[in-house]
């Protein structure tokens, strides 16, 4: 922490024992275990000016601290859209290996930019399309995505 200090001097530490939740932001990336967003993270969240949330793990945030934040006017980014690059970059190092070739970090960023606005794009029309929400990223993340698999078992014959 010291080294780091000497860098960012504004900079502040508190342990874990310390509801890093309350911590003022405006935006928050729950990226470390299930469930870590509970209902009371929500609102002290929210109270504290949080207008977005983005997971970067399968599923941090609560069922009802997401419904919070919805209901709320928080941007938030499901856990299933927004941690999809990790995936998406594990099937490229594949695509690489598979093909015997080695891919620059700018070729590999470029094609997970792609991929990660083709995601936001079928969330969002698919938020619009069923929900009439544009903003309602978690449904539209869930129809996407069943829509996705409902096309790849109808391309199997089943």
């Amino acid at each position: 922490m010291d080294q780091y200090k000497e860098y960012h001097p504004d900079a502040t530490f508190s342990p874990m024992t310390e509801d890093i939740w309350k911590i003022p932001c405006d935006i928050a990336m729950p990226c470390a275990t299930q469930n870590e967003i509970n209902l009371d993270s929500a609102k002290e969240l929210v109270s504290r000016g949080c207008w977005l949330v983005a997971e970067g793990a399968n599923m941090p945030t609560m069922n009802e601290a997401t419904k919070y934040f919805q209901e709320n006017n928080v941007l938030f980014a499901p856990g299933k859209a927004s941690n999809a690059g990790g995936v998406a970059v594990s099937g490229l190092e594949m695509a690489q290996n598979a093909t015997f070739q080695n891919w620059t970090f700018e070729e590999v960023d470029a094609k997970l930019h792609v991929i990660m606005e083709n995601i936001f794009k079928k969330c969002h029309e698919a938020s619009i399309l069923y929900t009439g929400k544009p903003d309602d990223l978690v449904t539209g993340a869930n129809i996407a995505g069943f829509i996705k698999v409902y096309m790849a078992m109808l391309q199997q014959g089943v």
